[in-house]
């Protein structure tokens, strides 16, 4: 891997994915590129100088010549920050999505800023455990695993939240990836079991898409007209959007059979400095399919080794 120099002419490099090469290699006329995405991960827009003494020329010219990744075909590694794009050319704010820790019916991440989850009931003692036995979620009991949610629409006071948020800025469909040899999606309400996956690429990450109109256990019209509450007041509020809101996303990650049943994928992946405890990092990647507006949620599994 390396860096392309593009301080002189434009450079195109496309490379297929893993993915893509197998469809080609089947000659079968199955390899269609039927979309393609933008983005510009590596662009530092700090960079643009408005007051460059050589004039507006020069304003873009650093950024312009910042050196670029060359392609690489790892799907789960590329295209972080895609480009989008919205017809409507008169917005002041764009929707963002994040992650609702305030309700009373939503899950907390523990003092080391991740969702830890449990595997089995007996509970880790090793390195990397949060400080409290209430900061796990129960993996082994979703009866009472309280779901992660996240919250959609526009975060800015300046325009009331009790307006509707325009249909071109709601999320109505999202999509979900996991690593499939680790944890399963379960929906947010209702009866705990496994979500069917999209499909699973080479990665063994699996891709889930879940929608207002058809998944109501995992996505809800956020219709509180609560406001952001203020600093020192006493009241408990159960918004992260202060603004127009969208949509609400709950789900439950639930650990897989071989998680459960064997220690291999902890000692190949996770944390074995300590026989007591043995943990997993993973990352839950959400994506708006409206918008195209993505979070990453950090997870990590802990099970106890004896």
């Amino acid at each position: 891997m390396g860096f392309l120099d593009n301080s002189g002419d434009i450079i195109l490099d496309a490379v297929l994915t893993d993915t893509g090469r197998m469809r080609l290699a089947k000659g079968d006329g199955s390899f269609k590129i039927q979309k393609f995405a933008l983005g510009d991960d590596e662009i530092d827009y700090n960079l643009y100088d408005k007051n460059h003494a050589s004039g507006s020329a020069y304003y873009d010219l650093e950024i312009l010549q910042t050196p670029v990744l060359e392609a690489f075909t790892n799907n789960t590694s590329t295209m972080n920050s895609k480009i989008i794009s919205i017809p409507n050319s008169n917005l002041l704010y764009l929707p963002v999505i994040e992650l609702n820790e305030s309700a009373s019916t939503s899950a907390v991440m523990g003092s080391n800023n991740i969702f830890n989850i449990k595997v089995t009931n007996v509970l880790p003692s090793g390195p990397g455990t949060p400080a409290s036995a209430k900061s796990y979620l129960s993996g082994y009991d979703l009866a009472n695993f309280t779901p992660i949610r996240l919250d959609q629409g526009l975060d800015t006071d300046e325009i009331s939240p009790t307006r509707d948020l325009s249909s071109d800025l709601q999320e109505t469909k999202y999509m979900v990836e996991l690593d499939s040899r680790l944890i399963q999606l379960i929906p947010g309400i209702g009866t705990p079991s496994p979500a069917q996956e999209s499909f699973i690429d080479d990665d063994k990450i699996a891709n889930y898409t879940v929608t207002l109109a058809t998944d109501s256990n995992f996505v809800d019209n956020n219709t509180s007209s609560e406001t952001i509450a203020e600093s020192g007041t006493g009241t408990t509020d159960q918004q992260v959007i202060a603004g127009p809101r969208g949509t609400t996303l709950r789900f439950r990650l639930q650990p897989t059979e071989d998680i459960v049943s064997t220690n291999y994928f902890f000692t190949l992946l996770g944390d074995t400095a300590d026989t007591t405890d043995y943990f997993i990092d993973t990352t839950v990647r959400v994506t708006g399919l409206t918008t195209g507006y993505r979070i990453d949620i950090p997870v990590r599994l802990h099970k106890n080794a004896s």
